[in-house]
């Protein structure tokens, strides 16, 4: 994985950063704990008691509470999810962190991850959604706007694709998902509401004066 003399992944964590990791695992285990008793929804899928509280249900389902907006995206539904998850928000986190500061990632973070609840809710009918992928494909997105060029090693790909590209493809499996069908369990208008809020913010700020790129 190539990376400038400036951004390593190599680094420490930087401190939003690794309290929102540190969040995340707690909530995890939390989930893991308390899930004793489960919640039939529609299809006969279950869930745990208190994933089915914190996790975002779809407006026209009558579970829908408000606080779910931000919950949802500290709850994950098993390991290698949240595993994949904290190791984006790692890799692409801590150098965003660093280029505009704790207070600034944080807000873009948080405003990320609730447009990926609001696009979920509203566009997934009796649908049901956890996760930090919403709020960590905004992170690529600023990723990819921010620095393009930097290029990365995906297996199983046998060679570097730069981080535009990367969110390009990215974009383009959760379009396919969406509307063919494939992976049924991956919110996929949640991933796209990220992305895109984290694209539209970049470009705002940019030009506003407020990036230091």
């Amino acid at each position: 994985m190539a990376y400038n003399n400036r951004f390593r992944p190599s680094q420490s964590s930087t401190p939003v950063v690794l309290n929102l990791i540190i969040i995340n695992v707690i909530v995890f285990v939390a989930q893991s704990v308390l899930d004793k008793s489960g919640y039939d929804i529609t299809g006969g899928n279950r869930l745990g008691w208190l994933t089915s509280r914190i996790g975002l249900w779809s407006i026209d389902t009558g579970l829908f509470k408000p606080y779910q907006l931000v919950t949802m995206m500290f709850a994950h539904g098993g390991f290698f999810h949240i595993a994949f998850n904290m190791y984006a928000l790692w890799l692409f986190g801590s150098s965003l962190e660093r280029l505009w500061g704790p207070k600034r990632f944080l807000i873009f973070y948080l405003v990320c991850g609730l447009a990926a609840s609001i696009a979920e809710m509203f566009l997934v009918p009796v649908g049901f959604a956890i996760g930090a992928s919403g709020a960590v494909m905004g992170l690529l997105g600023a990723f990819a706007y921010t620095f393009p060029n930097i290029e990365f090693f995906i297996l199983p790909i046998p060679f570097p694709i730069k981080a535009k590209y990367l969110a390009i493809i990215y974009a383009a499996i959760d379009l396919f998902g969406q509307f063919s069908g494939f992976g049924g369990n991956i919110a996929h208008f949640a991933h796209l509401g990220g992305l895109a809020m984290g694209l539209i913010l970049c470009i705002i700020w940019k030009k506003a004066g407020k990036t230091n790129y």
